[in-house]
């Protein structure tokens, strides 16, 4: 996914307009736009700040995978954690738990057929 369709799945997910993001990082609307419809992409620090006022990572936004990372899949499932309260964070985790479980007793139950 390009850098302009990540800002503006980000900017929906947190259901603002680009104005207001404009405004909250003080950047002028039309640069923000041109950032949105992938005609300019943002400088270093400009980008850093998008990546902190989303809470995600520069490679996030620029569609760099580390090693660890497996597959983008890996990384929006970071990228959804980080906007969970703690709350909902810990009934999450609980949650993949209870899916890791289940495939094991399954995984149990097929090499005993």
């Amino acid at each position: 996914m390009k850098f302009n369709e990540k800002l503006r799945l980000l900017i929906e997910e947190k259901n603002i307009t680009q104005k207001k993001l404009a405004n909250d990082l003080n950047i002028a609307p039309s640069t923000m736009g041109g950032y949105v419809q992938g005609i300019s992409e943002p400088d270093f620090e400009t980008l850093k700040r998008l990546a902190e006022y989303f809470m995600v990572s520069t490679d996030y936004l620029l569609n760099v995978h580390e090693t660890k990372i497996k597959n983008h899949l890996e990384d929006e499932l970071l990228r959804v954690f980080r906007g969970m309260t703690n709350e909902q964070q810990i009934v999450f985790i609980e949650q993949g738990k209870a899916f890791i479980k289940l495939n094991a007793l399954q995984n149990k139950k097929a090499k005993s057929s």
